[in-house]
């Protein structure tokens, strides 16, 4: 049954921490949802969602309406759709592309390319929201296309997320944008980070940094939930360091050339980077606190 109907068919390319909770957000919301991953045992566990499970992306996509990506980078993105694409020539006459992983505005640009030459639409929808949104169904879609696809991705945008924001009708503003928001996550984060070790290094039970801030105007629901993992000492992973990394790093790909002061995102990208090199790069992003104890330079 098509879009307009009660019900519809949803691919999704992916099922890592972001994609696993989208496929059961999508799932809960009555779709019905085919499901690949490279690494077929991280998608194995969906089945009991009433997800079907599929052994090539070629098989997810059969019959499907929107085809949803959401993998670790643009070269994993344009490498699982260029094969795709060149199995199933025909997917665009059928089906919209909904790009929902991070992939920064120079990777979106060649997937659009991708896109154009394999004649399948698509739509860039980067998400705003870690594991337990993603899980809840309420991510924040930034978005940018053409408007006249909206309707046909709606079920799909209204069973992953709490809102869409649709940022332009240009492919590409929603990817600028997604960079500009996780330059502000991953300041927070490692401002919160710097404040916790800096209240032991003063001989101060960092939890009163927390107790302090809590319920005023410089408090953050982000700044109690990475601080209290930071006191803690556990990184169960929601944002990885090594896809905050990545992303610090997209953010200098596109601002290279522009009107704009680098010298807070290198100091970032220096500390993510200092924590992924200690062996935390699989860990929350929580974990970028490691890089901020004495003797971690």
């Amino acid at each position: 049954m098509g879009l307009m109907g009660r019900t519809s068919t949803v691919a999704l390319l992916g099922t890592g921490i972001m994609g696993t909770g989208m496929a059961r957000s999508l799932r809960r919301a009555g779709l019905d949802v085919r499901a690949w991953n490279r690494s077929q045992d991280r998608a194995r566990p969906l089945a009991e969602d009433g997800v079907v499970v599929c052994g090539s992306a070629a098989e997810a996509c059969a019959g499907a309406d929107v085809v949803v990506t959401m993998l670790f980078d643009a070269d994993s993105v344009e490498q699982v759709m260029t094969d795709l694409l060149e199995q199933e020539p025909d997917l665009g006459s059928r089906a919209v592309w909904l790009q929902t992983a991070t992939v920064g505005p120079e990777g979106m640009a060649r997937l659009a390319g991708l896109a154009g030459r394999h004649g399948i639409p698509v739509l860039d929808a980067p998400v705003l929201g870690t594991k337990a949104p993603a899980e809840s169904g309420s991510l924040v879609v930034v978005a940018s296309g053409d408007p006249e696809l909206r309707d046909r991705v709606d079920p799909v945008l209204d069973a992953i997320g709490s809102r869409t924001l649709w940022a332009g009708d240009e492919v590409g503003v929603a990817s600028r944008l997604k960079l500009v928001v996780n330059a502000w996550v991953a300041s927070l984060n490692a401002a919160v980070a710097q404040s916790v070790t800096m209240a032991r290094a003063l001989d101060v039970d960092p939890q009163l940094f927390l107790d302090a801030i809590g319920g005023g105007p410089t408090d953050t629901p982000y700044a109690q939930l990475k601080g209290g993992m930071m006191i803690g000492g556990e990184y169960p992973p929601s944002f990885p360091v090594d896809s905050v990394r990545k992303d610090l790093d997209l953010m200098a790909v596109a601002t290279q050339g522009r009107r704009y002061d680098a010298t807070l995102l290198e100091a970032l990208r220096a500390v993510y980077a200092q924590a992924s090199e200690q062996g935390h790069g699989g860990d929350d992003m929580a974990a970028v606190v490691e890089a901020f104890r004495p003797g971690s330079a």
